[in-house]
């Protein structure tokens, strides 16, 4: 799957009459799709997927749709002209429709990154990035999208290629639509990305690391984050396999749970990064923004080791308030932007 890049101005926040459009596409997506998720007896998922597609290409693209459904959604699609909205509203109009699917039906590898947090690694994404006129990432779990499309509607003038790798069919079906209609060029690649990748190593990987144990034990085998017994851990497997894919220098940006280093296979992960990286970051995200605190996570920096990288004199490590606090906030980002200052 390819599209072609096209770069977009970068928006911060979203005003008044941005929130209103955003309404007004996400409820042509939501009606259009519970009309396509009836006649095609499917997925809501699925029909957020359609319906993007058939707006994306200014068509309706399903040939067994009779008259009267093409003309009901017609209607639908004729009510908003995408070229008039901006990439963040289309981003977050998309969003909302793919929460509700998940929602609807629950499933482990359905989740997306909040879109504090995909905001957040944004801004920290965009500072260690600082100085590179041009570069590439990859995101070896793409997900829907949401993260990957929140990265470049902040920093698509420096972002030259960006590559995505799923397992899962729908969600990359649905990051290649959320792509196309935010009008970002992203590759993509269906497969299990703990197996031999055909990507050129990038200058970044972002990741929203898929948590929990990954079955293949003889595809596990090939790491040196292995288990000794048992099956291994699939967010160390999925942090080397970042590492391998990043060039010497180049950053890993993943989202972390918080018992990342307390596990009980946590010392093979440590024997990798002293190895191999340097622990650049370490930023831990409210507690309050999630309902228990085992699930809580934090956002880990690392950088690959190669000539002439220097770890700094300490890494940053900070607890975050809640978003909502302003004040709290504001201290703490005035605390990164020195650190950034004297380690930069």
């Amino acid at each position: 799957m390819k599209n072609r890049l096209i770069n977009g101005n970068v928006q911060g926040g979203i005003d008044v009459s941005e929130l209103s459009k955003m309404e007004q596409l996400f409820k042509v997506i939501d009606q259009s799709a519970v009309i396509l998720r009836k006649e095609l007896n499917c997925l809501y998922l699925e029909a957020v997927a359609e319906t993007g597609e058939n707006l994306f290409q200014e068509d309706i693209l399903q040939d067994e749709l009779d008259e009267v459904t093409k003309k009901r959604l017609q209607k639908e699609y004729s009510s908003v002209k995408l070229n008039q909205f901006e990439q963040e509203t289309i981003r977050k109009a998309y969003q909302l429709a793919v929460l509700k699917g998940m929602k609807e039906a629950i499933q482990p590898n359905h989740q997306m990154t909040p879109d504090a947090v995909g905001l957040f690694m944004g801004y920290v994404v965009g500072k260690f990035m600082e100085g590179n006129q041009s570069y590439t990432i990859l995101d070896p779990a793409v997900g829907a999208g949401n993260l990957i499309t929140t990265i470049l509607n902040m920093h698509s003038h420096s972002i030259e290629q960006v590559y995505g790798v799923d397992i899962d069919d729908l969600l990359l079906q649905l990051t290649y639509v959320n792509a196309n209609l935010q009008k970002h060029g992203v590759e993509l690649f269906h497969q299990d990305s703990l197996q031999p990748l055909f990507i050129d190593p990038v200058d970044l990987v972002i990741c929203d690391l898929p948590v929990g144990y990954y079955p293949n034990d003889e595809g596990a085998a090939q790491y040196k984050v292995k288990s000794e017994e048992g099956h291994t851990y699939a967010h160390h497997l999925f942090i080397e396999k970042s590492l391998n894919h990043v060039k010497p220098g180049g950053y890993v940006v993943t989202l972390i749970p918080n018992n990342l280093f307390d596990s009980e296979q946590s010392h093979l992960l440590q024997a990798l990064l002293k190895e191999e990286a340097i622990v650049q970051a370490i930023i831990q995200l409210p507690l309050s923004m999630f309902k228990q605190e085992e699930a809580a996570k934090s956002i880990l920096v690392l950088q690959k080791k190669g000539e002439g990288v220097t770890p700094p004199e300490n890494a940053l490590l900070v607890n975050l308030p809640k978003f909502s606090n302003k004040q709290g906030m504001n201290n703490i980002m005035s605390q990164m932007n020195e650190w950034f200052k004297l380690n930069k």
